[in-house]
């Protein structure tokens, strides 16, 4: 759809092609994913050195981990022999090294190459340039963030830029001490959708008052139709009669220690590129993140963080957990009622978005800048 065809009241989206051709899917890979930081794993399940956890990131296996002492490490999963795959599976814990299991190369907690059959009789060898390669790590918000670029982009520069672009500054996300939460719930969601399609949703509100009946009860002005990612750091104020951000607006868990009078019975959510969301509500944070499968399936990883004293508690977090886990399933089936829809020839030039929508053209803008016209 020609820009020109619109009025300022409606404006072009991506065209249908960009949600479902593998050639877009693979310029994504190359050009976001494996070009910027992405949140991996949550730095709590990495407790101790040895464990790991592995990530698809992009085209990339990638192994998450600690060395000795303690420091984020992170490498391609990719033996330097013969190329196998070293870890296999998804998590686990080495004592001292990654062994590959086929011909019993061996790797320290550093990546360097430490040990092969025969090799001592190979004095000559280097074994230096052996070792895994290595990937840009950094801890943030309790989780773990890696980078496959070289050299890395600027992490203040993109994944802190977005933080701040929404909230203003960092100190309102200070307050809430994200990093020391614990994890009380994670629900894994395998969604048969298009990534972008579930950013471009969290990106709006037109739809909460057709889907999600139990978000506008404890946010009424959702109903209205302008998400509170539309403001700069303003929140969405609880309802009038609402105690807590549960699925009946009962009474939560007491609020975060470092929550500002201010910050109380808000809801404040932002986006940071290119697939994390984050949800801050007085007295917990909901955290996705999204591993793009192929072009029409998306696996979003939900974690509910609480203080460490709630969960030691051993508290009941159902109603707590229920209320955005409804959220989550109710955009999600939308986002696949959408996925279709992209091959048809009624969207081959695109949608429109409404005034309500129009920030979601910064969204779109960013991706061409990034991947270059899809068209």
């Amino acid at each position: 759809m020609a820009a020109e065809t619109l009025s300022q009241e409606l404006l072009p989206t991506l065209p249908g092609r960009s949600y479902y051709h593998p050639d877009v899917f693979a310029a994504e890979q190359e050009h976001i994913f494996e070009a910027m930081w992405f949140c991996a794993v949550r730095a709590s399940e990495l407790d101790r050195p040895g464990r790991f956890r592995t990530v698809q990131i992009g085209r990339e296996s990638v192994i998450v981990s600690r060395n000795k002492a303690g420091a984020p490490r992170a490498f391609l999963n990719v033996c330097r022999h013969r190329g196998a795959r070293l870890c296999t599976q998804e998590s686990g814990e080495v004592r001292n090294t990654f062994k590959c299991a086929y011909h019993a190369w061996s790797y320290d907690l550093d990546g360097a190459l430490v040990a092969a059959p025969h090799f001592a009789r190979m004095l000559d060898v280097d074994r230096g340039p052996l070792g895994l390669v290595s990937v840009g790590v950094r801890e943030w918000l309790g989780y773990l963030w890696v980078c496959l670029a070289d050299p890395a982009p600027s992490f203040d520069d993109t994944v802190i830029a977005d933080a701040v672009e929404r909230l203003g500054d960092l100190s309102l996300l200070d307050g809430y001490r994200v990093a020391d939460l614990s994890v009380g719930k994670r629900i894994s969601y395998d969604v048969e959708a298009n990534w972008k399609l579930i950013i471009e949703n969290f990106l709006e509100c037109y739809h909460c008052a057709t889907i999600h009946p139990e978000l506008v009860r404890v946010l009424p002005e959702f109903s209205r139709g302008l998400a509170a990612q539309s403001y700069v750091g303003r929140g969405a104020e609880f309802g009038k009669n609402i105690e807590g951000f549960t699925v009946d607006g009962g009474t939560g868990f007491d609020r975060l220690p470092g929550v500002t009078d201010e910050q109380d019975r808000r809801y404040f959510a932002m986006t940071l590129k290119p697939q994390v969301f984050v949800n801050l509500v007085p007295d917990h944070v909901i955290f996705h993140r999204m591993f793009p499968v192929s072009a029409t399936r998306t696996i979003v990883e939900c974690d509910w963080l609480y203080s460490p004293e709630v969960i030691r508690s051993d508290a009941d977090l159902s109603d707590s957990v229920e209320l955005f886990d409804r959220v989550n399933l109710q955009d999600f089936e939308a986002c696949e009622l959408c996925q279709p829809g992209m091959r048809s020839r009624a969207y081959a030039a695109g949608g429109v978005l409404v005034p309500a929508e129009h920030h979601m053209a910064a969204f779109h803008s960013w991706y061409l800048d990034k991947t270059g016209s899809p068209s």
